[in-house]
This record gives structure tokens, C-alpha cells and sequence, in this order.
């Protein structure tokens, strides 16, 4: 067993156990058990980065076993550049659930923390596999603990946007296992995903496979127009599916554009660019707009996510080395910011159960420390220079520029959209004088919540002031692949 399984079966056998066996009168010894169990998933992955080899673009740290041999179903997995960072995100990301829910989960503590382990450790499969069938597996089971997450700790909507989440995504993957099953026969019976890369496919194929794989992973960034089950699951879910979700989830269908529709289809891909190209700036601009409007600060802040991650898909979508790097840079800040904009709102709910921002007002009176890790992390999903969401976003407008100045125009009117919605944010919740009682009462962050806050701001920071070891590490992965996308597989 290598480290990638240790990192996927670890979380997963724990969190089986805390179900099996925690109960809700061993809630310390529960929590106790979740916090160790994801400490030891994120130290197992940390040899992936400083053991990873920058100078190539293939697999490493690969496992092969034979799974379902009748059918020439691989336990195939490993990482190269593209993928490895993102290992390390969710691991990272399960150790600050897991902190975050420490006081404010009360009730089937057992079932919270084992539903978030196990889906630690179905995500780092995803990221993972190699093998084509492996991937859907992992790729479809990580819905079953989110399903549970919103809707047995969600709010009063809870079951409704369970429901509206399961059925989306649910329904978009099922095309792919159709794509998936295709590659196999055209491949002589291999679900080896880097074999399917190699694949001379005919033009209609192509396509065909091209909107196979779109229909599952433009549900799962989510792109416009099929985005609207990502607000509800937001506002429903509780803070750590909310971290989860916009840290972590939305970046599975991100990497599947990557891993499968771009090298599998690349003829298909760099001909239904401008689609895809129209539909990101669509999701930059329009869904800026709409964030403008909200009154709830968790549908404001998943809205920003829709709009930041329309960045990613055209940065993929614009086929050169900065744009593609800068897409990639974009998802892993993003799963830093966003993750932290939903834990202070989450602070803030605790406290007033309220995410209306009409209640609040003048909080930087009574909670001074809390307002200086929102204010930075507010600043970060504005992309202010110098913190984590500035690098992203600034590599994808200039690999845009290389193409089309134009297209890269429309792209930065994100950076003013962004500014506008999250500003507005903070002048009426944190600044001002005290706006009402209610606000008047509330205390300052605990040290439980300083460190999680804190741990989140030194990544912010560090990212954004030092992204060289971002960038090295999936610099030949990128452009091995941008090499394999411009060649044409036409028979």
C-alpha cells in the first residue's frame, strides 16, 4: 500500500468506524479520533510534494493491482502536476472541517465527522485514479456523504436542496459512464485513462464524448446556465459542507476537463472552445451581477464562487501555457478563499443565526480580531495583489490577452464585479457604528477559532506572495498536455 492509498483509505476507514461505532455520549473521544485521523491523512500526503519529481510529466507514485480482472478493471492510481496539489488541498481542507465543527455540532457528532472523513478520502480518489472506472466510482460516491451532510445538519430547506444537488449531478454523470463504456470497446477493453488519451478517434466521436463529459463536469464546477443547485446547497448546508463544497467539490469537474475532455478530445475540445469560452465569461460577468443583488451573505458568497470558477474553465478553454497554469492556480486559491469566507460567515452565524446582512452591522466594534482575518479574506476573493486570489485570476487575463484582448477585457470587468459585491459585503456587516443589540452582544473568536482562521490567512498570504512551488510542480504537466491537446488525433 502506497501513499495514495494510505491517503484515501485512511480517512475512509476512520470515518466507517466513528459511523460504526461513535455515539453522541463519546462526542470528545469522536471528535478526538476525527482530528487525528485527518492530521495523519494530510502528513501522509505531504511526501507527494517534496518528493515529487518537477522535471517530468508522467504518473508518479503509482499503484497497479488488478481489481475486476474479467473485465480489466485496474486499483490504477497516481499523480502527476496537474493533480497532486489538489491531494494536498483536500486533506488540508478535512483538517479545518474538522476543527471548525469541534464545538458547534452536537447531535450525531459520530455521524458528522465520520460523513466528512469519508468524503476526505473519496475526493483524493478522485484526484487519483488513473483507471477510468476507478474515477467514476469514487467520482459518484463522494455525492452519498455531501447528500447526507446537507441534509441531516442543513437548514430548514435542507431535504430540497439535498435533493436538488443529488439529482443534478447525479443525472449529468450518467452520460459520462456512457462515454466511459465507449472508450473501453474503441480501447479493446482497457479502462486505462492514459491508454483512452492515445485513442485515434474519428471527429463525431469526439464531440460525442466532448458533450458526454460536459454534460457531468459543467454540473460539478458549475457552469451557467446549470448552476442554479449550487446557491440552495449552500445556503442549506452547514458550514464545513459549505467549505467542502466550494473548496474542494466544485474542483472535481474543473480536473475532469483536464484529465479526460481535453486530451480525449482535443480536436472536439479546440473546436467547441468559444462555447465554452462564451458560457465562462457569461458566469464571470452576469453571475457578478447577480451576486451584486443578494441579501444572504452565504448566497453571495456561492455565487462568487460560480464567477470565480468561470475563470478556471476559460483559462483551460484559451489552450496556452499561462491560461491552463493560471486555471489551475485559480482552483487551489480558490479552495483557500472561499473555504475561509464561508467559515467567517459560519463564526458569525453561531453567534446571531443569521446570514441576512441587513442584521448586521459595526461588527469590527465587538469582534476587532474576527473582522481583521474577514477583512483579509474578503480582500483575497477581490483578488487584492498579495494575497492568493490575485495570482490566479491575474495568469488567466494575461494568458487571454496572448489570444484575444477582447476576451480578456470582458474577463477583467470580474475583477470589478468582485470588488463591488464583496466591499459591499464588508462595509454593512463589519464597519460603521454598531447597527443593533444583538450586535452589541457578540464576542470575539475563541482560540479554537483564531487557529483555524489563522491557518487559513498564513496559506492565503503565502500563496499569494510566494506561488513559485505552485507553478513549478504542474509546469511540465501542463505543457505535456497543452503538446498532446494541439496534435490532431483525426483517423
Amino acid at each position: 500500500m502506497g501513499l495514495l492509498s494510505v491517503a484515501i483509505w485512511l480517512p475512509i476507514i476512520a470515518g466507517a468506524l466513528l459511523l460504526a461505532l461513535g455515539r453522541d455520549d463519546q462526542a470528545g473521544i469522536v471528535r478526538w479520533t476525527a482530528l487525528l485521523a485527518a492530521l495523519a491523512a494530510f502528513l501522509v500526503t505531504i511526501p507527494l510534494i517534496t518528493g515529487f519529481d518537477t522535471t517530468t510529466a508522467a504518473m508518479q507514485f503509482q499503484e497497479n493491482l488488478p481489481w475486476i480482472s474479467r473485465f480489466n478493471v485496474r486499483y490504477h492510481l497516481g499523480v502527476d502536476g496537474i493533480s497532486v496539489w489538489f491531494v494536498l488541498l483536500t486533506a488540508f481542507i478535512t483538517v479545518i472541517v474538522v476543527i471548525a465543527g469541534w464545538e458547534v455540532i452536537t447531535h450525531r457528532v459520530n455521524q458528522y465527522m465520520g460523513a466528512f472523513l469519508l468524503l476526505s478520502g473519496l475526493m483524493v480518489g478522485v484526484f487519483s485514479a488513473v483507471d477510468g472506472l476507478l474515477f467514476y466510482v469514487f467520482f459518484e460516491a463522494t455525492l452519498i456523504p455531501m447528500y447526507i451532510i446537507i441534509g441531516v445538519w442543513g437548514g430548514p430547506n435542507r431535504v430540497y436542496a439535498a435533493f436538488k444537488f443529488f439529482l443534478y449531478t447525479l443525472l449529468g454523470s450518467l452520460l459520462m459512464l456512457v462515454a466511459l463504456v465507449y472508450l473501453y470497446i474503441q480501447s479493446g477493453g482497457s479502462f486505462d485513462i492514459l491508454a483512452w488519451h492515445k485513442l485515434p478517434l474519428p471527429a463525431h466521436a469526439q464531440v460525442l464524448l466532448f458533450f458526454a463529459f460536459f454534460a457531468a463536469f459543467s454540473v460539478k464546477v458549475p457552469m451557467w446556465p446549470v448552476h442554479t443547485w449550487l446557491p440552495d446547497a449552500h445556503v442549506e448546508a452547514p458550514t464545513g459542507g459549505s467549505v467542502v463544497l466550494a473548496a474542494i467539490m466544485l474542483k472535481l469537474g474543473a480536473y475532469g476537463f483536464l484529465r479526460f475532455s481535453m486530451p480525449i478530445a482535443p480536436d472536439a475540445s479546440r473546436e467547441w472552445a468559444a462555447f465554452i469560452i462564451a458560457l465562462s465569461l457569461i458566469a464571470v460577468i452576469y453571475i457578478g451581477l447577480v451576486a451584486l443583488v443578494q441579501q444572504d451573505m452565504k448566497k453571495l458568497v456561492a455565487y462568487s464562487s460560480i464567477a470565480h470558477m468561470g475563470f478556471v474553465t476559460l483559462g483551460f478553454f484559451i489552450f496556452n501555457e499561462l491560461g491552463v497554469s493560471g486555471g489551475i492556480v485559480q482552483m487551489i486559491s480558490h479552495g483557500f478563499v472561499s473555504g475561509a469566507m464561508f467559515l467567517c460567515i459560519g463564526v458569525l452565524y453561531d453567534r446571531m443565526h443569521s446570514r441576512q446582512i441587513a442584521d448586521y452591522g459595526g461588527v469590527v466594534n465587538t469582534m476587532p480580531r474576527f473582522t481583521a482575518f474577514a477583512v483579509l479574506f474578503a480582500m483575497a476573493n477581490c483578488g487584492l495583489p498579495g494575497t492568493a486570489g490575485f495570482v490566479g485570476e491575474w495568469m488567466v487575463i494575461l494568458g487571454t490577452v496572448q489570444a484575444n484582448f477582447w476576451l480578456a477585457a470582458l474577463a477583467a470587468t470580474a475583477l470589478v464585479f468582485g470588488a463591488a459585491y464583496t466591499l459591499w459585503m464588508v462595509k454593512r456587516v463589519y464597519f460603521g457604528a454598531v447597527a443593533n443589540e444583538h450586535v452589541k452582544e457578540l464576542t470575539d473568536i475563541n482560540s479554537r477559532e483564531f487557529l483555524m482562521l489563522s491557518i487559513l490567512a498564513l496559506a492565503v498570504l503565502w500563496m499569494g506572495v510566494y506561488p513559485k512551488p505552485f507553478t513549478d510542480v504542474m509546469q511540465v504537466s501542463v505543457s505535456e498536455l497543452l503538446k498532446h491537446v494541439a496534435v490532431s488525433k483525426l483517423n
